[in-house]
């Protein structure tokens, strides 16, 4: 039997956390932390950063599509549970970067799961995305058959299926979170490609106007990163969740002007905002959460004027740095030209 870090309970749950130096998975390794889990972060620190990672943590920067890297972390810890949050979530731009994006999210998690299997893990908790269910009826509910609309979706739900497949084949658990639009503390805000609120308190901070896609009519339901967060450090130790997948996330969505709107006057700052071309997205995208409620019980929701708050507090304090692109471009045809 393989020896824990002398730093580990002994009588406490050993988690593996990917993306664990980033938005959510930091939060989320902090929240098992509280738990009482030993906690084993790893990240490629792509979109993370050392700061984020909760001091009681075991970091190891790795890639998960580095196959022997993520054999030789398996290979020194005994996981009893692995949380799935690395991922390169930029939905719109994975039209464009298809095969960066199923490198990382498809084949980075099939690394994980063939190591999940072969070391008996006892739960897998992946983070997908209400972007599975594409265009149809609203709210969306898990019972609505998929039918993503872009590559990232089509990555997320594929990663759903092999887990459905693993557990069909060698009895692997696992629980399925489709999150949407969270936002909160240590999103970063130098990705001029993801996450609506941290783009818009990035232009905060510079002077610069909030830039809108379209008429920004788009709805979605924002989503207060503490509100989350326990729910998904629980998933690994409720049976009842196993081989099911969950929303998670507000209930009121909200228009992206609105958003603007909200933060201009929580910030204090009025940089005023521009329309941009519609690109091709879903319109509106939110989501029903009573199966959720169901199984974990009652999810805070926290007001998105508190929350936004909270987070322009936190952002205001950053400083951001001049955007850098870690992969190519691969596809520039119909590309948005804000984003060339």
């Amino acid at each position: 039997m393989r020896k824990r870090p002398n730093k580990f309970a002994m009588n406490a749950p050993t988690t593996l956390v990917t993306g664990a130096a980033g938005f959510v998975g930091s939060h989320l390794a902090e929240s098992l932390l509280r738990r009482g889990h030993n906690v084993v972060a790893v990240d490629d620190m792509s979109g993370g950063f050392d700061i984020n990672v909760p001091g009681r943590c075991h970091f190891i920067r790795a890639s998960v599509c580095d196959e022997e890297a993520v054999a030789a972390i398996f290979r020194k810890y005994s996981f009893d549970y692995v949380y799935h949050a690395a991922a390169y979530a930029a939905e719109g731009l994975s039209h464009f970067i298809r095969r960066h994006n199923y490198r990382n999210n498809v084949i980075g998690s099939v690394n994980l799961i063939n190591e999940s299997v072969n070391n008996k893990v006892k739960c897998f908790v992946f983070f997908s995305s209400i972007a599975v269910y594409g265009k149809g009826q609203l709210p969306m509910t898990e019972d609505m058959r998929p039918h993503p609309e872009d590559p990232y979706g089509i990555g997320k739900f594929a990663v759903e299926m092999d887990l459905e497949a693993a557990h069909a084949m060698f009895g692997l658990p696992y629980v399925v979170f489709r999150p949407h639009n969270v936002y909160g503390e240590r999103q970063n805000l130098n990705d001029r490609f993801r996450n609506v609120v941290g783009i818009f308190c990035r232009q905060l901070l510079k002077g610069e106007p909030l830039s809108v896609f379209g008429d920004g009519s788009q709805r979605r339901a924002f989503t207060y990163v503490g509100d989350i967060s326990d729910i998904l450090a629980r998933a690994a130790e409720t049976p009842e969740a196993y081989g099911q997948a969950f929303n998670i996330g507000a209930d009121q969505p909200t228009s992206v002007l609105e958003l603007a709107r909200l933060l201009t006057q929580v910030s204090g700052r009025d940089t005023g905002i521009v329309h941009l071309p519609p690109r091709l997205e879903v319109v509106d995208a939110f989501s029903s959460h009573e199966k959720l409620e169901r199984v974990f019980g009652p999810m805070p929701k926290t007001a998105l004027s508190e929350g936004l708050a909270k987070t322009w507090q936190w952002a205001s304090g950053e400083q951001v740095k001049p955007y850098h692109l870690d992969f190519q471009i691969e596809v520039q045809k119909n590309m948005p030209l804000s984003w060339r």
